[in-house]
């Protein structure tokens, strides 16, 4: 039996207006200092496909308007929240100020398994994603609630910072009884 792929217009996605105005999700992106337009543009891509609230752009990340951005985002930039802020310290405190739990997505001594990932009812998480070379800067690490690692099993010590976005917000978005999802 052949299967047929759906249309755009079949997906049933809403505007870039209804996601404004949609409840929020109770996540948060923070991309600390990602030096790839296009790996900026992806995550927000990702961070459209799974209804986060807002992405932080730190420091050197491009910002839109922005066409090597748009080229990855596909204009998500439009549609998902976005703020930037000279240092990714800023944005942790004003994060941590509105109650959010503060996630380094790192490699550390301690770090929680994303297996393992069991978030609190009600709780909101901003997930800080490093930069391509250096991951999360050690101070942002220390200035967390915790880190989670996504479990690997290859030779390889890292996923590309997109590909980690995509990974964790939608294991998140499995976990995270939000608003969003009860509306689905």
């Amino acid at each position: 039996m052949a299967d047929r792929k759906l249309l755009n217009i079949e997906l049933g996605r809403m505007t870039a207006e209804e996601y404004r105005q949609a409840p929020e999700s109770g996540i948060v992106v923070v991309l600390d200092n990602i030096r790839s337009a296009h790996n900026v543009g992806s995550a927000f891509r990702s961070s459209d496909a799974f209804k986060v609230d807002k992405v932080c752009l730190c420091g050197i990340c491009a910002v839109p308007p922005s066409a090597e951005v748009h080229k990855s985002a596909i204009g998500a930039e439009f549609s998902v929240r976005w703020e930037h802020f000279d240092r990714t310290e800023d944005a942790v405190g004003m994060l941590r100020d509105e109650g959010y739990v503060i996630v380094s997505v790192e490699q550390t001594v301690n770090s929680v398994s994303l297996d393992d990932f069991t978030p609190s009812p009600g709780q909101k998480y901003a997930f800080i994603f490093g930069n391509e070379v250096a991951g999360v800067a050690q101070d942002i690490v220390d200035a967390s609630d915790f880190s989670l690692e996504i479990p690997q099993y290859g030779t390889k010590h890292s996923l590309n910072v997109s590909v980690s976005v995509g990974i964790v917000l939608w294991a998140a978005h499995r976990r995270i009884p939000a608003t969003v999802q009860a509306a689905d």
